[in-house]
């Protein structure tokens, strides 16, 4: 089956925050929204599918969690990441951020240090401050339109203190596809040093090609038995509304007390249809995911011609993984606060500012490309307009 991902689907109105919230975030409810992290591609059909014929019975009582969502699981990280995980190593979580919030609570204590590296998505700073835990950054190495891990930096941070660290694996917001060698060893730095890693691998299933994703936890026994691994169908399938997520963890005493704090907030019970769409997902989405991924690397090859050609000033960080695209826009010489504005006033398009996600990302922009293609081309033929008009001041 061909799946068509050209097709414009108004979404105003729906309570997409993506669209709904524009006038909030952007003091202008005109703008193209490229910020939020979901698509705007139409839900596939065979979860479509899935879900209507669950409503077909008319009563949405209390659930048990299906052992069939455990097996869709199961089988996907095994055909997708060649991970071979048990079903009795996953634990439901309301969503990624949530879990972390769980994690933090279920591991750490007020004031123990939790790193993350920056620039990188911007809950991890949140759910740490939140909690009253102290944050450490290792932030990472931009040099020539690309990013490494400071190792020598992370293991003196982790000398110094830590309990816990954030991965983003693929990473958030640089598209970053992190080698099974780097991971090897900040798996074994958290080893030595005693911090639970935490990897947030939801990005995982979009890989653009050229690239693959290793899941940090199949690299040794032991980095398995200390890394609890986040995942979620919600990215890859536009299910994030669903409002469901999945940890896998080997070793029992970590996912015992995890599932103890789940209990504890009265969370773990998870929504009917959320099951439903996932097991959906995983069991028919093989063919639709490779479709998507095409897409999505078409509209990457559009993004950076484009730009190349007419906005040169602008450099596009190359992404191995996700829809969600990082600009250095350094050279346009405007300040962070000048940048987002001109942005939103005069490019009339709506993006994240870098600074959200560290002060790394000052004169950077995140660009969400899962879209269609005539709506990127429109927002670049606004972004080009508007640069050609300030440099002509």
């Amino acid at each position: 089956m061909h799946y068509n991902f050209d097709e414009i689907i108004d979404r105003e109105g729906t309570h997409s925050i993506k669209y709904d919230l524009r006038k909030q975030v952007f003091r202008n409810d005109a703008v193209i929204p490229m910020w939020v992290a979901d698509t705007d591609f139409r839900t596939p059909d065979f979860i479509m599918n899935s879900l209507y014929q669950r409503l077909e019975h008319e009563i949405l009582g209390y659930s048990l969690v299906p052992s069939t969502f455990y097996e869709s699981i199961v089988n996907w990280n095994n055909r997708h990441h060649n991970w071979k995980i048990k079903a009795e190593w996953i634990s439901f979580a309301p969503g990624v951020v949530p879990a972390l919030s769980l994690l933090i609570m279920a591991f750490t204590q007020p004031g123990e240090g939790i790193i993350i590296q920056p620039p990188v998505y911007f809950p991890f700073f949140s759910v740490v401050k939140n909690h009253k835990r102290r944050l450490i950054q290792n932030a990472l190495m931009y040099n020539r339109g690309t990013y490494a891990m400071d190792l020598d930096d992370l293991e003196a941070k982790m000398a110094e203190g830590a309990r816990m660290m954030f991965l983003c694996s693929p990473h958030n917001p640089t598209g970053h596809v992190w080698s099974p060698d780097i991971l090897r060893k900040v798996g074994d730095l958290c080893l030595k040093y005693g911090i639970l890693l935490i990897s947030d691998e939801i990005h995982s299933d979009l890989i653009l090609p050229g690239f693959k994703h290793t899941p940090t936890a199949i690299l040794s026994p032991e980095i398995a038995a200390n890394t609890v691994t986040c995942m979620a169908p919600s990215k890859t399938f536009n299910l994030a509304g669903l409002a469901t997520a999945y940890l896998i963890t080997s070793n029992p005493k970590l996912r015992s007390r995890y599932e103890e704090v789940l209990d504890q907030v009265h969370v773990g019970s998870g929504n009917i249809l959320g099951f439903t769409a996932t097991e959906a997902a995983y069991n028919y989405g093989d063919e639709w995911l490779k479709q998507l991924m095409d897409y999505i690397a078409g509209n990457l090859k559009f993004l950076m011609d484009f730009i190349a050609e007419k906005i040169p000033k602008i450099k596009v960080i190359n992404p191995g993984a996700t829809y969600l695209v990082w600009m250095d826009c350094s050279e346009l010489g405007m300040s962070p606060e000048a940048l987002k504005n001109f942005m939103i006033s005069d490019a009339g398009i709506g993006l994240n500012d870098g600074l959200m996600f560290g002060k790394e990302g000052a004169g950077f922009q995140r660009i969400n490309i899962g879209c269609p293609r005539q709506v990127l081309h429109n927002a670049l033929v606004k972004l080009q307009a508007a640069v050609s008009k300030y440099f002509e001041k």
